[in-house]
Formats: C-alpha cells, structure tokens, sequence
C-alpha cells in the first residue's frame, strides 16, 4: 500500500501514461471541461488542493522541460503569488504567452489535473523532458 508521495490512483494512472514531450494541464477549479482530454477532478473546496501544492508533489519524479502559464497571470496576481510560482517552477524553462493562445495547447495534452485552486490565470501546462 502507498504510504507517502501521491496517493490518488486516478493522477497516479494518469503520470504513468505521460511520454517524452507529453504535455499535462494542471488547472484551477474554474478551467472549463475539455470533451476528450482525461480530466483527473481532485478539488476538495476553494483552494484545496492548488496548482502549486499537485506541481510540488509531482515534481520529484516527473521530468519537466518546460512549462507554459497564461502572461496575464502577472498582471491580475499580487507580487506574493507570482513569486510563489517563480519558487515552484525554479529552473524550468516558462513561457508566458496571451490566454487565448495557451488554450491552443490544451487539447495536446494527454490529460488535465483540476484542482481547487482559486488563482486567476494559475493554470500550467507542463511537458515532459
């Protein structure tokens, strides 16, 4: 039996699957329904779980080369937030780009993890190294 790390069977099913260059959506509580693209629904209430507490737990074994985050995210959040996230992603290349066009990038992924995270424009789409 699992004792620490993930637990939840449906996200652990849902990493296992992820290739080389795969891309994975971790999205607020708010990001709308995607018909085809897996949805992994482990939001509890307002703000449990966040993004940054699924992005921290799955980056100790999940190999991320990149991460794109919608650019008004900077415009809409407190400093205190944007640095949270800075601290989050550390090295891992980031591109801002228009919300419009991150919604682009959605129906690649292999799946979605939403949470009940409450961060306007908080939503991540990481790729596999």
């Amino acid at each position: 039996m699992l004792q620490s790390g993930i637990l939840n069977p449906q996200v652990l099913h849902l990493l296992a699957r992820i290739r080389h260059t795969n891309t994975l959506v971790i999205a607020d509580w708010a990001f709308p329904y995607w018909p085809g693209i897996e949805t992994v629904d482990i939001s509890l209430t307002a703000g449990i779980p966040t993004v940054l507490q699924v992005l921290d737990l799955i980056t100790p074994n999940f190999k991320i080369g990149r991460i794109w985050q919608a650019e008004e995210f900077l415009t809409v959040n407190p400093q205190e937030k944007v640095n949270e996230f800075a601290k989050s992603f550390g090295k891992i290349p980031l591109t801002r780009e228009p919300h419009l066009q991150f919604k682009t990038r959605v129906p690649h992924a292999i799946g979605l993890i939403r949470t009940g995270d409450p961060t306007p424009y908080g939503n991540i789409i990481l790729e596999s190294e």
